[in-house]
């Protein structure tokens, strides 16, 4: 029977039980080590995956992350970071996991198996032809996942798999296929670990890279971070100073005009406009702020 890699047993790792606790972790670290030069292997793959889900997302299409157990729980936490930090609708990255939200903080294992409800669930999202589905599965085998990524290539839909096994059932199911060798785990199949962080790395990238090529990242500052508590308020301010050149009373007092929202503030300066106008040429280009500015000028 052909073992896939993440179910292999780690020679290095053979006697990890018997090692004092400083030994066992250091070779734990030792094996996270080899997690970035993996997925260093796959970035084209990432970046043509990156492009697709931009051109989809720029024609009014969404992207859902599809998965299970610890994969599904990543595709969750991921999109769920996206809307506060880059200012765009819940509804735009979507995490979708076997078994449900409750599958999030307990096991829920046995729903992995059921191919039809990968299906089922993109359904119940309203999952069409302009969308992208990213299927996330360490083994590569997951039939729900592998379900999904089925109904989302029949409706047209641009779909992509990140996992650990080369050549597995998903990578031949998904149109693009991202998949670091992380080798066999410090504890054999559990996948949590380097097939774990090698998802979470990925997903940041893929996250992150679609943002920024959306425009909703202007050198490498959060400009459209939503101002929901202290610290991401002074965060705002930080970056309006750095985009305006105020000082920090004059940053603090825009920001209260600008209800704050930083991205009100940043166009209400620079085109020199009132909040309640500058919050409508944003809605107009897409909460875009370079975009909106030049629209004015």
């Amino acid at each position: 029977m052909s073992i896939p890699i993440t179910e292999q047993e780690n020679p290095r790792t053979a006697e990890i039980d018997k090692l004092p606790t400083l030994e066992a972790i250091r070779l734990i670290n030792d094996e996270d080590k080899t997690v970035a030069p993996a997925i260093e292997k796959v970035l084209p793959e990432i970046a043509a995956s990156v492009d697709r889900i931009v051109e989809r997302l720029k024609n009014g299409g969404r992207l859902f992350y599809v998965g299970s157990g610890t994969s599904g729980r990543l595709g969750v936490l991921d999109a769920s970071e996206i809307p506060p930090t880059f200012g765009v609708s819940y509804d735009l990255i979507q995490g979708v996991i076997a078994g449900g939200y409750d599958a999030l903080y307990k096991a829920t294992e046995s729903s992995e198996d059921d191919k039809d409800a990968g299906a089922d669930d993109l359904k119940k999202r309203g999952v069409t032809e302009k969308d992208a589905v990213v299927g996330i599965a360490a083994s590569g085998r997951t039939p729900y996942t592998i379900g999904a990524i089925e109904y989302g290539k029949s409706l047209g839909c641009f779909t992509a798999c990140v996992t650990c096994v080369p050549d597995s059932a998903i990578t031949k199911a998904a149109e693009s296929s991202i998949a670091p060798i992380v080798g066999a785990e410090v504890i054999a199949g559990s996948s949590r670990m380097k097939a774990g962080t090698a998802q979470k790395m990925i997903l940041n990238m893929i996250s992150t890279a679609v943002m920024i090529r959306l425009g909703y990242v202007k050198g490498n500052r959060m400009t459209n971070v939503k101002s929901s508590n202290v610290k991401l308020k002074e965060r705002s301010a930080r970056i309006l100073m750095s985009e305006t050149n105020l000082d920090e009373a004059a940053a603090n007092n825009l920001m209260n005009k600008a209800n704050d929202d930083l991205r009100v503030a940043i166009v209400m300066h620079k085109a020199n406009i009132n909040a309640e106008a500058a919050k409508k040429k944003l809605a107009e280009n897409n909460f875009v702020i370079e975009k909106t500015i030049e629209s004015i000028k």
